[in-house]
């Protein structure tokens, strides 16, 4: 189902901006959003630290790649309409 839209979306965008931008944007997300998380769970801990690195549970996975997800087609809509006029 995802390969279709994939075609579909291939066909009407220029050079795969799209894709590229979208791509970029939630590997480079879900390292931020990784350290967001942490920062906001522990913000010090019993020893002082100051971050603690825990993964997420499913569902604040699941929370989180919806909203990337949600980002990153509006960053690669905003980048193709922008590739067109500058």
């Amino acid at each position: 189902m995802v390969f279709h839209y994939y075609k579909t979306y291939k066909k009407a965008l220029p050079s795969g901006i799209f894709v590229a931008s979208f791509v970029a944007f939630i590997f480079l997300n879900v390292i931020e959003n990784y350290v967001h998380y942490s920062i906001g769970r522990t913000t010090e801990d019993e020893n002082g630290n100051l971050i603690t690195f825990k993964p997420p549970s499913g569902k604040d996975w699941l929370k989180m790649i919806y909203i990337m997800l949600v980002f990153a087609v509006l960053q690669g809509l905003f980048t193709m309409f922008l590739s067109n006029y500058v």
